[in-house]
């Protein structure tokens, strides 16, 4: 099941095909708008986007990990990590199931 990636650049092109903007005002909507993502989820904020999902910030702790090759404990240092958690509506879709717009 090897699917292609998409790009900034297919966003793009996805935006000037259907919205009508030129290719560079397609372009600079499209960086616009994962600018200001990466800038509430770089501030620890919540990114939620009806009918899409959530991009949630974690903090996880200090830890002791193992490094598998030689199995000496090395401390794993406190991180922040970033998770996405698909919304009900983007599971049926991705499963071909039909669901109202509406979580």
């Amino acid at each position: 099941m090897a699917g292609r990636t998409v790009t900034r650049a297919d966003l793009s092109e996805a935006v000037y095909q259907k919205v009508g903007l030129s290719r560079t005002e397609s372009a600079a909507l499209v960086e616009l708008v994962l600018d200001e993502l990466c800038d509430c989820l770089a501030q620890g904020e919540s990114v939620k986007l009806s009918s899409f999902g959530s991009f949630v910030v974690r903090e996880k702790g200090e830890r002791v990990g193992r490094n598998p090759k030689t199995g000496i404990e090395v401390p794993i240092e406190p991180r922040r990590v970033m998770v996405f958690k698909p919304s009900n509506v983007l599971k049926a879709r991705i499963n071909g199931i039909e669901v109202e717009d509406g979580e």
